[in-house]
C-alpha cells in the first residue's frame, strides 16, 4: 500500500531534480555561446596557405609608388554578390571592408580606402557597362575585380566571358591601373557545375596573357577544406555559394598578404593569415 511521501522526503526529491537541472543548464552554456561568438584562435589560424597558392604573380606598381610616397593608397573592389557581401551578418563583415581592415593593420597611419562596388547577381558584361562611373570615376590605384561565378552558375558562354573579361582588363591597364583579378569561390554549388574548372583555366589565362594579378581564392579556399584547417561549413553559408562572415575575413586576410608581397616584401615560407 504507498501513500504520501514524507516531506523530508519530497525535499530531497526536489534538491535532487534541481541540482540535475541546473547540471544540465550549465553544460548548455558553452554551446550557446558558441553560436554568437567569434570564431576562436583555432579558425583564426587556419586561414595560411602557401606562398605559391597565394602568389599574385606581378608586380603593382602604381600601387607600390602610392604607398612610398606614403600614401594615399585608393583601391575598388568590383564584382558581384561574393564582393557585395552576401551571406556576411553585416556589411562590415565583406571582403572589401576586412581587406581595408587588414591592409591598414599591415600599413598603420597610410591613408587607405577600399571602395566596395559589388553588385549581387552581376556577370561580366553587367560590370563593364559601370567600369566608367563605379571604377573609373573614382580614379583608384588598384583594381580587384571578382568576375564569372554567375556564369558558371547559369550556364553562360564561356568563351563570350572570357573575351569580356579580356576586354576589361584592357580597359583597367589602359589607364594606368593595377589590375588583379579574383577567380571562382569553392563551394557546394559552384563545385556541382560541369565547367567550373574551365572557367579558372580561362580566367588564369587571360591574367597571364595581359600580364595582371591573380588571386587564386578557389585554390586558397580548398586548400583550407583539403588540409583541414576549415571544413567547408566553416567558410561558406547555407546556400552553398557564399561565403559567411569567417569565410570572407580568411579571403581578406590571405589577399592582404598577397598584396603585400606583391607590393615587394615578399617572405618565405607560408603566406600568414595574421597581420
Amino acid at each position: 500500500m504507498t501513500g504520501t511521501p514524507a516531506p523530508r522526503t519530497r525535499g530531497r526529491r526536489a534538491a535532487v531534480l534541481s541540482a540535475l537541472l541546473s547540471a544540465a543548464l550549465l553544460s548548455l552554456i558553452p554551446f550557446l555561446a558558441g553560436l554568437t561568438a567569434a570564431p576562436g584562435p583555432v579558425k583564426a589560424a587556419a586561414c595560411a596557405v602557401a606562398v605559391q597558392t597565394a602568389d599574385l604573380a606581378v608586380p603593382l606598381p602604381r600601387s607600390a609608388r602610392a604607398l612610398a610616397a606614403g600614401g594615399p593608397l585608393r583601391i575598388v573592389a568590383i564584382g558581384s554578390s561574393s564582393t557585395a557581401g552576401a551571406g556576411a551578418s553585416r556589411p562590415e563583415h565583406s571582403y572589401p571592408a576586412r581587406l581595408a581592415e587588414h591592409l591598414g593593420a599591415r600599413y598603420p597611419g597610410l591613408a587607405l580606402t577600399v571602395l566596395n562596388k559589388g553588385v549581387n547577381g552581376e556577370t561580366g558584361p553587367d560590370m563593364l557597362k559601370r567600369f566608367q562611373r563605379d571604377v573609373l570615376d573614382e580614379a583608384p590605384d588598384l583594381v580587384i575585380w571578382q568576375v564569372a561565378a554567375n556564369t558558371v552558375l547559369r550556364g553562360d558562354d564561356p568563351d563570350a566571358a572570357e573575351q569580356v573579361i579580356r576586354d576589361g582588363v584592357r580597359t583597367l591597364k589602359a589607364a594606368g591601373l593595377d589590375v588583379v583579378l579574383m577567380d571562382l569561390q569553392y563551394a557546394p554549388a559552384m563545385l556541382a557545375k560541369p565547367r567550373h574548372e574551365e572557367m579558372e583555366d580561362r580566367i588564369a589565362r587571360v591574367a597571364a596573357a595581359e600580364e595582371v594579378g591573380l588571386f587564386h581564392r578557389y585554390a586558397v579556399m580548398r586548400q583550407w577544406v583539403e588540409t583541414r584547417q576549415a571544413a567547408m561549413g566553416d567558410l561558406v553559408g547555407p546556400d552553398g555559394i557564399h561565403q559567411n562572415d569567417f569565410g570572407y575575413d580568411c579571403v581578406a586576410r590571405t589577399l592582404a598578404a598577397s598584396l603585400h608581397d606583391a607590393l615587394g616584401l615578399r617572405t618565405a615560407g607560408a603566406v600568414s593569415a595574421r597581420p
